[in-house]
């Protein structure tokens, strides 16, 4: 119980202070229990979703044309879904031999909620190109620049990406407006993210 009155609601014993100091350690104790939970919680998702992931082909050993999707139960990996027509997806490209490592950094990231944006990630996706790969994670509110920030910033540390790497930010309506490869005209539908490196 964070608010303190609550505490006093069912006490009748008239000794108010001891019965706040206890409630107080109670709420203590159910927190850490809490936080129990949710990490024994977390820790299953990953062991058994390992179980299974164990056994798949990684990316980096597909040859041609693949996507693999991961999403939350519910939602689909469409633009048009409910829980991403509002989003967005963060995109990297990355040069061949690197998909396998970061595919499975970022989906570990997301069973284990080192993102920390709440209900916001919705999937990820990893789709095998004859000359690069692209690992790209969606999320529900392309407006919310500081949830935005915040996944750029998680995947960055996550993949361990050099410095240099540029990310693209892309809203799914752009995705539905200008959909394929359109030359020089697509990146007026992107927003770069490239970091400033400190040079004196």
């Amino acid at each position: 119980m964070n608010n303190k009155f609550d505490a006093l609601k069912d006490d009748d014993s008239g000794d108010h202070d001891q019965n706040e100091e206890n409630s107080t350690q109670k709420d203590g104790e159910k927190e850490k229990t809490e936080r129990d939970k949710s990490q024994s919680s977390s820790k299953r998702k990953v062991e058994q979703f390992w179980r299974f992931y164990s056994h798949m082909v990684r990316p980096g050993d597909l040859t041609g044309h693949s996507d693999f999707h991961l999403f939350k139960e519910g939602i689909k990996p469409m633009w048009e879904d409910d829980a991403n027509k509002n989003g967005g997806k963060w995109i990297i490209r990355l040069r061949k031999g690197l998909a396998s490592r970061c595919w499975e950094n970022l989906i570990l990231a997301m069973l284990g909620e080192q993102f920390m944006v709440g209900e916001e990630i919705c999937g990820a996706v990893v789709s095998v190109r004859f000359q690069e790969d692209i690992i790209s994670i969606w999320n529900k509110t392309a407006s919310d620049q500081a949830t935005t920030a915040r996944i750029r910033d998680t995947l960055r540390r996550v993949l361990n990406l050099p410095p240099n790497t540029i990310m693209e930010y892309k809203t799914h309506t752009d995705s539905i407006k200008m959909p394929g490869r359109l030359g020089s005209q697509r990146l007026l539908f992107q927003n770069l993210w490239k970091p400033r490196l400190n040079v004196p």
